[in-house]
């Protein structure tokens, strides 16, 4: 995509291949550099190993409170694509205003786009992200542990041969759970009752602390590092006992608390986007209840947004609760997405970048969750056809012996799942990030946009009558969701009128306009029914009447929490 020459002389390469923390920081620094009107940078939060988080705020005017969009990527410490497609969302937000003609994006769309606020948390977990880049070892947000074990066993990722890579380990045991089906490859597949063996224990690369030097504790997959960000966030959170990863309390970790902190100052954000790894998919609230406690309207703002991210990226949008849930009616607690949607009130999902199920064409099980769990040998096997036909065989390495310091004879390699499991290959990165903008944009086109004209009417002895027009073009209604009407953030626009020089306002300077519907229904609205076509009143604008006297300049300014302000002056004479 063509968006002008200084904006492409500033690209690092994120739609190409991953970026550490360093070249992720030297691409904001470049934009910030050379369009500094358009840009501004700043640390949210300094993670426990001293990296930056970084917020990117990207439109003209960044103070002047309006709708604004939020995306973020990478909280998960090996989803690094979600780092690539917040940057590209955040490049072509810079080519719309920088050069419009070139955007992909729709012409009709630029205008409301063009006055939207965008916030961009492109790595939510620098330190995990940086770990997994550097040693391939899993790590599920963050590489540390502040955890209190009182000495009980557990495994400990550290690469052992010194390769630089902390990959996974196997060992001869005629309990394991995994054979071999070809001797010639690295390949392991669940253990059948008809196998002959040999047999294998599979753990993570790594030893054990406080090794009995018999007993073997189970790897879990948070064994050394804790918690898991997403599970960290304030909405339904729960202790530790009841989920796995929550951490100490509701925004325990300085990541967390970070985009916590920032989203809260910016009541305004309308649209939230959480990019993961993987599966291709979409997730949409309700996370916590099924889909007949969804109020009409939300259901029908996300019925619209499947629309388009099936359309244009060719991922599904499931229910996290009826879909998503590792146990079925059991839902997760303190994750990211119910936060934004529940207490700040922003239309939020979760999208799962990467369709590798889908280019191993796997039939799509009754919930989408269950892809994660039902692959057995044959999908395997044919996960393992592909990595060598189009992975470069990245997935599936050799195993390497090795003499264990606790364990005695292993093997280690075997499994790096960075490309092609946990992220797409790089040569697909500019495709996801073409097909995702293609949606996200749509979605940011929803903005509530407020419009406000003033006149003066019936000037006669000195009085004339101020008319004001308040009127929302937006799709969306100022209180976004009908979830969100009761949140103190989406308290109705408020007008206040002041006067300079001579001129004095008669009536009450100060109305409240209550809330003003935008013109969008969603898709399969209760309300729209296509064999008795009815339109709304005028429910989308409101008509304001002040009395004034003298000369001098009457200046109108509506404002609410969710839109920020608009504003309008006229003189007034005699």
């Amino acid at each position: 995509m063509s968006v002008g020459p200084l904006l492409s002389a500033c690209y690092r390469g994120f739609r190409e291949r991953y970026l550490d923390h360093a070249e992720l920081t030297a691409q904001l620094e470049a934009w910030r550099a050379s369009f500094p009107g358009l840009v501004r940078v700043e640390s949210i939060g300094v993670t426990r190993e001293g990296r930056d988080i970084w917020l990117v705020t990207l439109g003209p005017e960044p103070d002047r409170k309006r709708p604004a969009v939020w995306v973020d990527g990478n909280m998960h410490a090996s989803e690094l694509c979600g780092s690539s497609v917040a940057l590209a969302l955040a490049e072509d937000v810079l080519g719309l205003h920088l050069a419009p003609e070139s955007s992909r994006i729709p012409a009709p769309l630029r205008e409301t786009l063009s006055d939207v606020l965008f916030y961009v948390v492109p790595r939510i977990s620098p330190d995990g992200a940086e770990a997994v880049l550097t040693h391939a070892r899993w790590i599920r947000s963050v590489p540390r542990d502040e955890r209190k074990h009182g000495g009980q066993p557990r495994w400990v990722a550290r690469d052992l041969d010194g390769d630089g890579r902390a990959l996974l380990m196997r060992k001869e045991d005629p309990t394991g759970e995994w054979i071999a089906p070809d001797p010639n490859s690295s390949v392991l597949v669940p253990r059948d009752i008809e196998d002959p063996g040999p047999f294998y224990k599979l753990y993570p690369e790594g030893v054990i602390t406080g090794f009995d030097g018999q007993h073997v504790p189970s790897p879990h997959f948070m064994s050394d590092n804790s918690p898991d960000l997403n599970r960290n966030f304030p909405w339904s959170w729960a202790p530790e006992r009841e989920q796995v990863g929550a951490g100490e309390f509701p925004g325990s970790e300085p990541e967390s608390r970070a985009v916590i902190e920032a989203a809260t100052a910016r009541p305004e954000i309308f649209y939230w986007v959480n990019y993961h790894t993987f599966g291709g998919v979409f997730i949409r609230p309700l996370g916590g209840a099924p889909d007949t406690q969804l109020a009409d309207f939300d259901r029908a703002i996300f019925a619209q947004l499947e629309r388009w991210t099936t359309e244009y990226t060719g991922y599904p949008m499931v229910s996290g609760f009826e879909e998503f849930t590792y146990s079925e009616s059991k839902p997760l607690h303190g994750d990211l997405s119910d936060f934004a949607y529940h207490q700040r009130g922003a239309i939020a999902y979760v999208c799962e970048l990467w369709d590798l199920f889908a280019r191993l064409e796997l039939p799509k099980p009754k919930r989408f969750c269950d892809y994660y769990i039902r692959l057995g040998r044959e999908e395997l096997l044919k996960l393992a056809a592909w990595d060598r036909e189009h992975n470069e065989q990245r997935i599936f390495q050799a195993w390497e012996r090795f003499e264990h310091p606790q364990l005695g004879p292993v093997e280690l390699g075997g499994f790096d799942a960075r490309i092609g499991i946990w992220n797409p290959p790089e040569r697909e990165l500019a495709d996801i990030c073409r097909r995702q903008a293609d949606a996200f944009f749509r979605i940011a086109a929803l903005s509530p946009r407020l419009r406000l004209s003033l006149e003066v009417q019936g000037v006669e002895a000195g009085v004339c009558q101020l008319v004001a027009t308040i009127e929302n073009l937006g799709y969306l209604p100022t209180h976004v969701l009908d979830s969100a009407k009761d949140l103190p953030l989406s308290a109705p626009p408020v007008a206040t009128l002041t006067t300079e020089g001579g001129a004095r306002c008669l009536d009450s300077t100060k109305r409240e306009l209550g809330h003003l519907d935008g013109w969008g229904r969603g898709a399969g609205s209760r309300e729209f029914a296509f064999h008795i076509p009815r339109s709304r009143g005028t429910t989308s604008r409101r008509v304001l009447t002040f009395t004034l006297t003298g000369a001098g300049t009457a200046r109108l300014v509506v404002e609410s929490p969710r839109l920020g302000s608009v504003q309008a002056a006229i003189e007034i004479s005699p």
